[in-house]
């Protein structure tokens, strides 16, 4: 896997992580115990320095974690403190810890370099415990890479075939193509679709709308999407630019995505969908995440043939359309995210800087 590190990874839901209860998780193939204490939540390696065993087997003891095998004791920054049966623990009995915050729902650790961790670099997700907004959620595993499903997210022109029977997405959609806008961590996916008809929460058709879409897909792989539906006229009206959420008719919506490698040809994807509270209540989110069960079914199905034909091709290629442009832009953004964070290309970069300065 080639992955960048220096970013945060989702690695599951608050709500899921119980007090006192210690959890393993794999993120870029690395074993990692997260536990919570009081008000604090914890991850480090999941592999006590004694005899590799996985401390999410061992028990939480106030803020520490004991290793369940031979009761080596952890405290929260990977040490060891205590080692039965002997006064002394040698300064090497410690394992890696990982900054981790918790935030809009989600636990993030950040698998890169711990001084970087900066967590104003979060996605800005929106939580389950938003008051604006009645969201569901759900996650999938998938066996097959994470970059896949990347691209799945980044590339909607599959709407009409994949998701024929869930979403129903005209053939249409695909003829036309999105605005997409680069972002210093991401891409802003746009598009307008003009005289649409509307559909009721039962299903029945009703008048014509214009329906905005649009997502920020942000590093290391987050979707962040809204949509509504607006009278006729508002796309032309406002220079099929960014509408005002708050004039829109009916059907807005908002989902939060988020794809975690966790190891090679494996993959962790979590989602939450759901409507705003001035244009739908709890039926409305079910309806949703029904349709999400199916639908996100329909792209593992997909991207997992997808991966089991890749497997069985020698050097495979792919060629690109029209529809890659925002994951060729995705995917030249980490590339060069990745490079900067090895020691030669922050050296680079460091020396455009100071050319262009002197400049």
């Amino acid at each position: 896997m080639n992955y960048m590190r220096n970013a945060w990874y989702v690695a599951g839901w608050s709500k899921d992580l119980a007090q006192g209860a210690p959890q393993g998780v794999v993120i870029l193939d690395e074993p990692i115990v997260i536990w919570r204490s009081g008000g604090c939540v914890t991850a480090l390696e999941d592999r006590c320095v004694h005899r590799l065993a996985p401390l999410s087997l061992g028990r939480c003891e106030g803020e520490h974690l004991r290793c369940q095998y031979h009761g080596f004791k952890y405290n929260r920054d990977g040490r060891v403190v205590e080692i039965p049966g002997q006064s002394s623990v040698p300064p090497q009995a410690r394992v890696r810890a990982y900054p981790i915050a918790e935030r809009h729902s989600w636990l993030w650790v950040w698998m890169g370099e711990p001084s970087l961790a900066d967590e104003s670099l979060i996605p800005p997700a929106v939580g389950l415990d938003d008051a604006d907004w009645i969201l569901g959620c759900g996650q999938l595993d998938y066996a097959a890479e994470a970059q896949l499903i990347n691209d799945n997210l980044l590339d909607f022109s599959h709407l009409p075939y994949v998701h024929a029977n869930s979403f129903g997405t005209p053939s249409t959609f695909a003829e036309t193509l999105p605005k997409l806008t680069a972002l210093p961590r991401g891409v802003r996916y746009e598009r307008w679709n003009e005289s649409a008809r509307s559909r009721a929460r039962d299903g029945a058709t009703g008048g014509m709308v214009d329906i905005y879409m649009t997502y920020d897909f942000l590093v290391p792989g987050i979707l962040l999407m809204w949509s509504g539906s607006f009278a006729p006229g508002t796309a032309k009206g406002c220079s099929y630019g960014r509408p005002e959420f708050a004039q829109a008719v009916s059907g807005v919506t908002f989902t939060s995505q988020a794809v975690t490698p966790t190891a090679p040809r494996q993959a962790r994807y979590f989602f939450s969908w759901g409507p705003h509270r001035e244009h739908g209540d709890e039926s409305v989110r079910d309806a949703l995440m029904q349709l999400a069960g199916k639908a996100f079914g329909e792209d593992k199905d997909i991207i997992e043939a997808q991966q089991r034909i890749i497997d069985r091709t020698a050097a495979p290629k792919v060629m690109p359309s029209a529809h890659d442009r925002s994951v060729t832009m995705f995917t030249q953004l980490v590339a060069r995210m990745i490079r900067e964070e090895s020691p030669v290309g922050r050296a680079s970069t460091a020396t455009g800087a100071s050319r262009s300065a002197a400049t």
